[in-house]
């Protein structure tokens, strides 16, 4: 067995898939004969977990996959053995930080899944997985319904047009409560539920579900050999069942029939001219797609994954309820659907550091040694290996088809939101829906801006290029972290989306590059922005080893609620600017930029600006460098010129607390500028939103542990930005500076 265990870590075999049973004894957790090919689109879906942290996410995908014939051990996450939490990180927190990508088979149908966080520090990897996803799975807490982080997810959702379907987990805790999670849906999420199954028992005698349409009854033993889940008893439902209040069931049927047919036209004809028994099965299914497709309403399931009560039902839900690839349309109609289309959406690097990029396939094959064209770089570069992803172990194929996920090898340039062609004539025969950004991101994927910040050391000066590379290494797979060198003070900043996200990042330098890095204390990301309408005209004259340059530059600028990409050209007969050179035009826009990137106050950037060019006189020989340089300074003193404000980070904060610690938490809340938004009662819980300064929240956790006894629990995301007053500025400017202002 020690060779065995030997050889296995020699040849880099996946030993997450081997695991010790108590009799000693090692088996395999993948069984490959499960995987197999599945070429017709019609039958391939691509969807995501998505939730609320706690839900269940991680659990409910290990059934799933052990029930497909997968895996042959079910993994719990309090375990440390499951198979999508594969990072040390996530198996020694219980949490899931990164996205993992798993394919496998159910009834003929092909999977490819995706496990998202649902801690908000990492609610990007939901962000780029729904850029790519055709359906979703959003698991609810029976017990505590729609929360915060349900809200965001749910919203992400929305704003990919992701049609998705609700799972009411935990449905053998005490607490658990169907009618207030309908409710919950119905007010936070403003979408129609349609309840399709019944719970059989409460508490812990929950054990089965009545299926509303079928109507059938599914019982699950969970007390004798069967008690994995795997199988269960099914009989159709009759009057003769006496443990089932057979009439109440009917009328349920009959409510959600109703409703069905309210949201669906086609079968609302055959229902309004034959009767309610005229409708099958088939016909109640089919009207269900077309609806969850058009996202007017969601279809409800329940269950308990812990007690492998209902997935099975929810496996066969994603199959007939959510979309195939061929019924989704995401950024852009592809002219030429023969023609490779896919989507980079997330990078990392295996135990060797090589480059894996994950695609979504659009339109077109794939094949490994395969040309192909970056349209956001606008350059070529080959394809490596292709292979299939089982979260952190991979199966190579040598070819991909159209509406799947796949993994490949050998791009040196490819970022996450690039769009990638088989030519750049192919490329140039696609319309994007929305207007494709010069970022390097894509069309839709939003990266949120970090919140916080900190400088970072190596051990020793011999450890800087080694930390040096993983920087660049975890940069490059998670947008949201962020990496720059502070010329002024000799050291690199990291900034990232909350105190556990950059804990985490420290932790992954230590564990896979084994550098023991140094963190300076946490400090929050301020912005700054405008007060007022200011103009400015700057002159650059300056001659450089005997060469003139000269510009004079007018520029005004402005507030403005959203972020602009470039500056507004205000054409007139006397600045003659409609023929502006299209490299002076790019310089000009490259020197406001820069200029941006920190505000007179604490340096901080500078956003909400919107800016117009009036005038613009370049000198013959000019360089374009110069000229960006006249137009960073142009800025920079219209920014002195005019009042500005400095702008702090507001989180939205929810705190779940035993209601006789409530009067505590909100008397402390006060004490920190905190406005309170809603109190809800949940039997013995307050739940309590409130918005509040992130600064005042560093090391929030310990307080709240201490002032409730550790009794309670709460989540924070970004909110908004917000102007802070004279006493809160002045404060914070002798925090960050060291020194009082004047």
């Amino acid at each position: 067995m020690y060779h065995f265990l030997k050889s296995a870590f020699y040849f880099n075999l996946p030993t997450k898939f081997l695991r010790k049973s108590l009799n000693g004894h090692i088996s395999f957790r993948w069984n490959s004969k499960s995987f197999k090919t599945v070429e017709d689109i019609k039958k391939i879906r691509n969807i995501g977990i998505i939730a609320h942290i706690d839900a269940g996410k991680t659990t409910t995908t290990e059934r799933m996959l052990y029930y497909s014939g997968f895996t042959n051990m079910m993994g719990e996450v309090h375990d440390g053995d499951t198979v999508m939490d594969y990072m040390v990180q996530e198996r020694e927190r219980g949490i899931t930080i990164t996205l993992a990508a798993i394919t496998f088979n159910w009834k003929d149908h092909k999977i490819n899944l995706i496990d998202t966080p649902g801690h908000v520090d990492f609610t990007f990897e939901v962000e780029r997985s729904l850029s790519v996803l055709d359906g979703a799975v959003v698991i609810l807490d029976a017990s505590a319904g729609v929360e915060v982080q349900t809200l965001k997810v749910w919203e992400q959702a929305n704003r990919y047009g992701v049609p998705c379907v609700i799972y009411l987990n935990k449905l053998d805790k005490p607490a658990a409560d169907i009618d207030m999670c309908l409710q919950s849906i119905k007010n936070k999420l403003k979408i129609t539920p349609l309840m399709l199954q019944v719970p059989i028992g409460k508490d812990k005698q929950f054990n089965g579900i009545i299926d509303l349409l079928s109507p059938q009854k599914h019982v699950w033993d969970k007390q004798g050999s069967e008690k994995d889940g795997r199988n269960f008893i099914t009989h159709n439902l009759d009057t003769g069942d006496k443990k089932t209040d057979f009439e109440s069931i009917v009328q349920e049927r009959e409510k959600v029939i109703e409703n069905i047919v309210d949201f669906d036209d086609a079968v609302a004809d055959k229902y309004l001219t034959d009767g309610i028994d005229s409708l099958t099965i088939a016909d109640l299914q089919a009207a269900l797609r077309r609806i969850t497709l058009k996202r007017t309403a969601i279809p409800i399931l329940c269950g308990s994954s812990y007690k492998n009560v209902g997935v099975q039902l929810l496996m066969d839900a994603v199959v007939n309820y959510l979309p195939d690839p061929s019924e989704r349309n995401h950024y852009f109609v592809n002219n030429d659907s023969k023609e490779l289309c896919a989507l980079a959406f997330k990078i990392i690097h295996n135990k060797n550091k090589e480059l894996l990029t994950f695609l979504r396939l659009y339109s077109g094959s794939l094949k490994s040694g395969q040309q192909i064209y970056n349209k956001n770089r606008e350059k070529s570069e080959k394809v490596g290996k292709l292979i299939v992803p089982l979260a952190d172990d991979f199966k190579e194929v040598p070819l991909a088809l159209p509406g799947n996920i796949i993994v490949a090898t050998g791009f040196k340039e490819v970022i996450t939101g690039d769009l990638i062609f088989s030519s750049g004539s192919a490329a140039s025969k696609v319309t994007l829906k929305k207007k494709q950004s010069d970022e390097a991101l894509g069309p839709l994927i939003q990266v949120p801006d970090p919140v916080f910040f900190c400088t970072i050391e190596p051990p020793s000066v011999g450890f800087q290029k080694r930390l040096d590379f993983a920087l660049q290494c975890l940069q490059r797979e998670d947008p949201t972290f962020q990496v720059e060198f502070d010329e002024s003070i000799g050291q690199t900043i990291i900034m990232g989306m909350g105190e556990l996200h950059i804990d985490i990042i420290k932790e992954r330098i230590r564990v896979e590059y084994g550098i023991d890095a140094y963190l300076g204390p946490l400090q929050v990301a301020y912005r700054e922005t405008l007060g007022e309408v200011v103009e400015h005209t700057h002159v650059l004259d300056k001659t450089v080893s005997g060469s003139k340059h000269f510009a004079k530059i007018t520029l005004r600028l402005y507030p403005h609620e959203k972020a602009q990409k470039h500056i507004n050209v205000i054409v007139t007969k006397e600045n003659d600017l409609g023929k502006i050179r299209s490299d002076y035009f790019k310089a000009v826009n490259a020197g406001v930029k820069g200029a941006l990137n920190n505000g007179p106050i604490l340096s901080f950037p500078v956003i909400n600006v919107g800016m117009d060019l009036l005038w613009l006189q370049v000198g013959r020989g000019t360089s374009l460098a110069m000229l960006s340089a006249a137009a960073s300074q142009c800025v920079t003193a219209a920014f002195r010129k005019t009042q500005m404000h400095l702008l702090e980070p507001i989180m939205n904060l929810s705190i779940a607390v035993d209601k006789g610690f409530a009067g505590r938490v909100i008397n402390d809340l006060s004490q920190k500028r905190s406005q309170i938004l809603n109190m809800e009662l949940r039997e013995d819980l307050e739940i309590i939103q409130a918005l509040t300064p992130l600064s005042e929240l560093k090391g929030y956790s310990t307080e709240l542990r201490a002032l409730t006894a550790g009794t309670c629990s709460f989540t924070i995301e970004f909110s908004q930005y917000q102007k802070m007053d004279s006493n809160e500025l002045a404060k914070t400017i002798e925090e960050v500076t060291g020194f009082a202002p004047r």
